[in-house]
């Protein structure tokens, strides 16, 4: 029976990326050597390393003046890291989801955090508008995708103050105006390449203004200077992220990502839409993630869950299972979900509600 994964992450990669990234665990760009017993200071991962962080600036167009790193810790490490080293008295912080809210938590070990706007009120099942972020505030920080809860932030926001984002789930979806921030980061384990390394994108002038002394392995500036090589990085995923950022330069680049995402997106909303059985858990559609749909039964077949989620089970359907605090179902449609995955989705649920009604 064919598979089709719907897991939030780690996730669906793309074949390319596997069977290269077999290939190399196998025999390493031709040494004889496997890419998981090499050393990271050899020339042939130290090319993989600066082709990663090339093939990247490409792909999002990134400006001059900013690095990109690839680094362990995943992006819970970088919750801490962003105020170790650019929060000097105050930070804002858009509380959009649990993500965003471990965010502001670690925050607070650094200095004053104000919350400029939260959804928590309705169970994070929207984005906050018209929220005021106070100029006085060293960085504003915002979780662009919201992988439980099924929002998103789909543009990149103007703000008055460096602005930083946890692109964990959504970076290389759609194009990013870089300029536009300060630091974007996120864990790989969703568009970008297996569990293990972490993406930051910085803009280099924005460090060296804080008060406190920065430990040597949180600080940015060092890993700055050793381009990702301070300590031994992550081989094997940072090898697969070079993978998947070639796929995607092959694909048309983030500009077809977007719109194959959006497609996908679109039409698996509108038959939750139309289906009897179900109902989306974001009401305005502009919210919505393209990346995380995220669905619970409709009004009065609520008994009925356990049932699809055994239905779509032997239909092939893995990973769909919403999270806990959410219930219902979750369909992550990164990147290299193929449409066939959801069309079959939409196959079963058209099947179930024919069963069932």
């Amino acid at each position: 029976m064919v598979k089709h994964n719907f897991y939030a992450g780690p996730s669906i990669l793309p074949d390319y990326t596997l069977e290269k990234t077999v290939e190399a665990v196998k025999d390493f760009a031709g040494t004889g050597i496997s890419l998981m017993s090499i050393s990271h200071r050899s020339k042939e991962f130290t090319a993989v390393m600066e082709e990663a962080q090339q093939l990247f600036k490409k792909l999002l167009n990134i400006p001059d003046g900013y690095s990109v790193l690839f680094l362990g810790g995943g992006a819970s490490t970088q919750f801490a890291m962003v105020p170790f080293n650019i929060l000097n008295k105050k930070a804002a912080y858009l509380n959009t989801g649990a993500w965003a809210s471990k965010a502001i938590k670690e925050a607070k070990f650094f200095g004053e955090v104000d919350i400029v706007a939260s959804s928590e009120d309705k169970n994070f099942n929207y984005i906050p508008k018209d929220y005021k972020i106070p100029e006085d505030a060293d960085y504003f920080h915002i979780t662009t995708n919201n992988t439980i809860y099924g929002t998103e932030i789909k543009e990149d926001i103007d703000s008055p103050v460096p602005l930083v984002a946890d692109m964990s789930s959504d970076i290389l979806s759609r194009p990013v105006d870089v300029s536009k921030y300060a630091i974007i980061y996120g864990g790989a384990q969703k568009n970008l390449g297996p569990a293990g390394v972490t993406f930051v994108i910085i803009k280099n002038d924005i460090l060296g203004n804080v008060n406190r002394a920065i430990p040597t392995m949180l600080n940015y500036q060092t890993h700055i200077d050793k381009k990702s090589m301070f300590n031994t990085p992550p081989v094997l995923p940072v090898f697969a992220a070079l993978q998947t950022l070639k796929w995607i330069d092959g694909h048309g680049g983030v500009e077809e990502m977007q719109k194959y995402n959006k497609q996908k997106a679109e039409i698996l909303y509108d038959e939750i839409e139309r289906n009897s059985m179900f109902k989306p858990t974001v009401p305005n559609a502009g919210d919505r993630s393209y990346m995380n749909i995220c669905f619970v039964m409709n009004d009065g077949y609520e008994d009925k869950e356990k049932a699809f989620l055994d239905f779509a089970t032997e239909k092939g359907m893995v990973g769909i299972k919403g999270h806990r605090s959410v219930g219902g179902f979750r369909a992550s449609t990164y990147n290299a979900l193929p449409m066939e995955s959801v069309d079959a989705l939409i196959d079963t649920m058209q099947e179930f509600e024919k069963n069932n009604k």
